[in-house]
């Protein structure tokens, strides 16, 4: 069955009914758009209008970059087109989602797809962010990624918007394996990648810094797009 969707999804034409719907992407921390170009052409394989943002993501906090990111990525998609707009995030920019819509209307808003969103928190920012240089070198927004119970993630609430998580447990560093409690990615823990209100959330071998290229994130990102739901998991 798994196998059967993905090649029903790799087969969808471009003239399909996904056709007037748009997706944004909004990449990590201290990356580019380049990082999710392979998520750009499979989406626009599946008929999607895709639109791959590229901001500065040290160069403010969390409530000012969501609105330079998250609203060019909607000004773009509704200049070309008149359907849904979907969003696709890495990391930091599935927060700078749940931040612009916590402040901002939700039409036309389809669904959403986080990778290794740190919607807790992550503990790798408690260890390092007193460090000097930290901020100079990760930006403001990074300094509010912190675990503690007053930072600005622990205001933002429940989604009420139809969201799709996945989290990763490959740690490709030593060191933030120690920090970050099990099961992690490297950087975000499983369980801070829940938030309430998320309508699937999926858990893969993938590590936080590379699982926007993976093959099976990949495939689930479009049927999730597609279907609202995951590919389901056999036994």
């Amino acid at each position: 069955m798994i196998l059967l969707a993905v090649i029903l999804l790799t087969l969808m034409p471009a003239g399909s009914l996904l056709a007037s719907d748009c997706v944004v992407l909004l990449h990590g921390l201290l990356r580019s758009a380049s990082s999710m170009s392979r998520l750009e052409e499979r989406l626009q394989n599946a008929g999607f209008a895709v639109v791959n943002i590229n901001y500065a993501s040290r160069a403010s906090e969390l409530d000012d970059l969501a609105d330079e990111a998250v609203s060019r990525g909607l000004s773009e998609c509704r200049s070309q087109h008149d359907g849904l707009v979907h969003f696709v995030t890495h990391s930091l920019g599935g927060i700078l989602v749940r931040q612009y819509f916590s402040e901002h209307s939700q039409e036309q808003l389809g669904k959403v797809v986080m990778l290794g969103p740190p919607n807790h928190g992550s503990e790798v920012v408690d260890y390092l962010r007193n460090l000097p240089g930290y901020t100079l070198i990760n930006g403001p927004a990074a300094s509010q990624l912190g675990t503690e119970t007053d930072s600005p993630l622990s205001q933002l609430g429940p989604v009420d918007f139809e969201l799709g998580v996945i989290a990763g447990t490959v740690s490709i560093n030593p060191l933030f394996d120690l920090i970050v409690p099990d099961p992690n990615d490297g950087t975000v823990s499983v369980a801070s990648t829940r938030v309430e209100g998320m309508r699937d959330h999926l858990v893969l071998p993938v590590s936080h810094s590379l699982m926007m290229y993976d093959q099976q994130v990949i495939d689930n990102v479009v049927h999730f797009l597609v279907t609202g739901k995951f590919i389901p998991v056999t036994q």
